[in-house]
């Protein structure tokens, strides 16, 4: 037979140390938790305070790297004589380097277009939201999806001569596999962490990679005509 639990009143300030259900807190203290070494934090003061020096100490870098390096700029535009090539700034680099590839209805609008109305609409999904490992479950049927996905992709990119895309897509496909492979007890270290990896990990991995990459690229690897050139000549 199981005994109902006992609801009692008492005086304390520490909720998590008296062994009851309902606790009153007197003026003279401050409702508190006393635990030490947690995953997890106040939101105030700890975690705005840890913001805070963060914020602080990036603005401190900033001004130091303004004091000893100028900023890379060029002089006032001249519509007589414009710079070949004509590069964006760093952040648009990658959707430049991408209208070298395709046309600029998509490079330019159905590209950027799907990823904001994906970071939209993923949220109100019901997509792994407990974060467990992709491979824990239903394997087959993943890795059969998993395989056409990346076949279709690398595919049509060879076609079109995206080596930019397939490279990227292959790198996280093999550590998918790899992943695929491993199991939760395995004695390496490192495949144990890509088997506990969600979906969303594996998605956010290649788009910050290709993402990378193109921006490299368009930053170093092109000269006049947007022609491929190395960065020593």
């Amino acid at each position: 037979m199981i005994e109902s639990p006992k609801f009692e009143a008492v005086l304390d300030s520490n909720s998590r140390k008296t062994p009851v259900r309902l606790a009153f807190v007197t003026r003279r203290v401050s409702p508190h938790v006393k635990a030490k070494y947690e995953a997890l934090v106040m939101t105030w003061p700890e975690t705005l305070f840890r913001a805070a020096v963060a914020i602080e100490l990036l603005a401190l870098a900033l001004v130091i790297l303004a004091l000893i390096w100028d900023a890379p700029l060029e002089g006032l535009a001249d519509p007589m004589q414009t710079p070949n090539p004509a590069k964006a700034p760093w952040y648009f680099l990658g959707l430049q380097e991408l209208l070298h590839y395709f046309p600029p209805v998509i490079a330019g609008v159905l590209i950027p277009a799907m990823v904001v109305i994906g970071l939209i609409v993923i949220p109100y999904f019901n997509i792994n939201v407990e974060a467990e490992g992709l491979w824990l479950k239903n394997k087959t049927k993943r890795l059969r999806i998993l395989g056409i996905v990346v076949g279709a992709l690398t595919v049509v990119m060879l076609v079109l001569d995206v080596w930019a895309i397939v490279a990227p897509t292959l790198l996280v496909a093999s550590l998918m596999f790899l992943a695929a492979a491993s199991s939760p007890a395995s004695p390496q270290r490192f495949r144990r962490w890509l088997v506990s990896k969600p979906l969303s990990f594996w998605i956010m991995t290649w788009f910050l990679i290709e993402a990378s990459l193109l921006t490299v690229i368009g930053t170093f690897f092109r000269g006049a005509g947007w022609a491929w050139v190395w960065p020593w000549d």
